[in-house]
């Protein structure tokens, strides 16, 4: 079957840098798309790629896009590289939505986790969204020194309500050391987990971690993509998968290696629009119920949502 493809990039600032140990990140540039069938049926997809994280340029999916024929199929969908991740996702959520009501709705009630920024701004930013119900927060660290960063955990676990969860997340920043000093410090203060300690080269120094320390340690840079989930639990991890479906590769086949292998899954966000997010929660998640909260709640990095496609 032939369907008439059509593509907007898109770009949205952040009310402030997110500052991370890969850097500081401005803008989200992504690309909607849409396919529409012989039928008129429209399916809504959404391209958002993370290069440093692992997946391709914004710049190759713009190429990829470009280079397509208004008229495509199926073969062309399913025939997309796996070094495209980001797009692969794109057009396979679209494909999959055709004729799909927007209005579809998970079946169970879904938790969101807040990310807060680094550094002491996280000691005011946690309160407002306690108020609007958030209840457990995730928190950047391996970007000052270790020590003010000790010293600002210690306030923020201070002024936190017992009932409020605390993620830490190093986006692969820390030395062994460091890494080592606050899990030491996790351990006493009931942390529900470290997220990416170390760099993706230094995988078996985390499984020593994830044994030596009663704090979880969570793949993230690690697990970015399907491929690197599949070798990550042929290694033998069987820790937590923070999965961040927009830039993992094909959802059918992530969906087949989570309902196969059952792991520990924390759904992430990669600062996506509404259209991929509603992808993932009433297709993905919908079938593969978390245990744990979601890591959606980045709403408050924006000054405002894009505009779906028309």
């Amino acid at each position: 079957m032939q369907y008439h493809f059509a593509y907007r990039p898109y770009c949205r600032r952040f009310r402030q840098p997110l500052h991370t140990s890969h850097g500081l990140w401005s803008d989200r540039q992504g690309i909607l798309l849409q396919l529409t069938d012989s039928e008129g049926r429209v399916g809504k997809g959404e391209i958002a790629p993370i290069e440093w994280f692992g997946s391709e340029s914004f710049d190759q999916a713009f190429r990829f896009c470009q280079q397509l024929p208004e008229q495509i199929t199926s073969d062309t969908i399913s025939s997309i590289s796996d070094s495209l991740p980001a797009c692969q996702f794109g057009f396979e959520s679209a494909w999959e939505s055709i004729g799909e009501d927007d209005s579809a709705k998970l079946t169970y009630p879904l938790t969101y986790s807040s990310l807060l920024p680094a550094g002491e701004v996280a000691l005011s930013v946690w309160k407002p969204l306690w108020s609007q119900g958030s209840r457990t927060f995730k928190w950047k660290i391996g970007v000052a020194p270790l020590a003010e960063e000790l010293q600002i955990f210690a306030q923020l676990k201070q002024t936190l309500p017992p009932a409020a969860q605390l993620r830490l997340d190093a986006n692969a920043g820390l030395t062994w050391q460091e890494a080592c000093t606050w899990l030491e410090t996790a351990d006493l203060h009931g942390i529900e987990f470290l997220e990416q300690p170390l760099p993706t080269n230094q995988f078996d120094q985390m499984l020593e971690l994830s044994d030596r320390f009663q704090t979880p340690i969570a793949l993230d840079e690690s697990v970015a993509t399907l491929q690197q989930m599949q070798q990550c639990h042929q290694q033998g991890w069987r820790g937590i998968f923070v999965v961040k479906a927009a830039i993992a590769g094909s959802p059918h086949r992530l969906r087949e290696f989570c309902q196969t292998y059952q792991p520990d899954i924390v759904w992430s966000s990669v600062f996506e629009t509404a259209i991929a997010r509603h992808f993932i929660e009433t297709r993905l998640m919908a079938a593969l119920p978390p245990a744990r909260a979601a890591g959606f709640g980045i709403s408050h990095w924006f000054l405002d949502e894009v505009q779906q496609y028309h």
